[in-house]
């Protein structure tokens, strides 16, 4: 899932995505996503008052037992309202970037290739625009880090960091392929609790949320059981992504495997998510990449980690410098702990 870098580019009652959008579905066969219902009571103002006290760590009444796994972070200290509204503030920002990446979607405009040789559109920085002016009118003490601009806020530090990347997979994006996402993760204290994973042209919204079941379109799923390697399906966006030893290690997993596939970028993730293949194994993956994939892969009852075995964790901040990280996740536990094995990363 090496998403093309840009130019200065549920538990069940958890919140549906909201609908916000100017333009009619393009496909008539394709429902829109329900609207979001939002208590008479609760008005404009008192929405804004309450975002400004989202900060101060509270209780809820979430169970420790349905802490993900693997997890420094209580998501407990989080209560459901404050985690609703984040998760309403989340919708909405994936609904602007929607229309805004349907906007370009197979259209004719200019691709400037960065220093790295990676492609960004127009469409990459103004997504990531919609979705900034959205969180911060939403949550002004948050922090936003962004693919194209990186840290947003009026501190050096925030215990809520939003990482966003608008486009993740901009070849797929750029050569009319539907199968790029808009990722959006929330960090708190440097570990994600929300997730969501936005393909705006076919209208699949995944969200996954620390200690919630992950919902796909307001639905539940879960990952398939699969306890043995050599009766997995496994997902890469590219082979030819890998090099050296990385490339090495990749190929001892994809030898044991029944059928490797390639393609997808984040979306391969999602299908994980959804049940439909076992693993993903990814070399050289940015933050933005990967933050928002745990809370959706976790909630469903799979596994992410690097390569050793380590949960995924980030610390943002002005001075930050996205480092690459090799991630590998699996719908059964027992097929990740085999191709920690297969990887044999020191």
């Amino acid at each position: 899932m090496l998403s093309s870098p840009s130019l200065p580019r549920h538990r069940a009652h958890a919140l549906n995505p909201s609908s916000h959008r100017r333009h009619a579905n393009p496909n008539p066969n394709l429902k829109p996503f329900p609207p979001l219902r939002i208590p008479s009571s609760t008005t404009p103002r008192r929405l804004r008052a309450r975002a400004d006290r989202i900060g101060a760590p509270r209780r809820s009444p979430v169970s420790g037992s349905e802490t993900a796994r693997g997890s420094n972070v209580d998501a407990t200290e989080v209560s459901d309202r404050d985690m609703d509204r984040m998760l309403e503030v989340a919708n909405r920002a994936a609904d602007v970037a929607g229309e805004v990446l349907r906007k370009y979607f197979r259209q004719r405009f200019d691709i400037i290739d960065k220093e790295d040789l990676s492609p960004v559109t127009i469409a990459d920085r103004e997504a990531e625009e919609s979705m900034v002016s959205i969180i911060l009118e939403s949550f002004p003490s948050h922090a936003v880090f962004g693919e194209e601009n990186g840290w947003r806020c009026k501190e050096d530090s925030a215990d809520y960091v939003w990482v966003l990347d608008p486009i993740d997979g901009t070849k797929s994006f750029i050569t009319g392929k539907p199968l790029f996402g808009t990722l959006i993760a929330l960090l708190y204290k440097g570990e994600p609790i929300v997730g969501i994973i936005d393909q705006p042209v076919l209208r699949e919204r995944w969200v996954g949320v620390r200690g919630r079941r992950t919902i796909l379109n307001g639905r539940e799923i879960s990952t398939r059981p699969c306890s043995i390697l050599s009766q997995a399906y496994l997902y890469t966006t590219s082979p030819h992504l890998f090099s050296g030893d990385a490339e090495e290690a990749f190929i001892r997993v994809r030898n044991k495997v029944k059928v490797p596939l390639y393609g997808c970028d984040c979306y391969a993730y999602a299908l994980l998510a959804s049940g439909f293949v076992d693993l993903v194994i990814e070399s050289g993956l940015k933050p933005y990449d990967f933050l928002s994939l745990v809370p959706v892969i976790e909630g469903a009852g799979g596994k992410i980690t690097d390569w050793k075995g380590n949960k995924l964790h980030w610390e943002a901040s002005p001075q930050s410098h996205p480092t690459s990280f090799n991630v590998v996740a699996a719908g059964d536990a027992l097929v990740h702990k085999q191709a920690l094995d297969a990887l044999q990363w020191p």
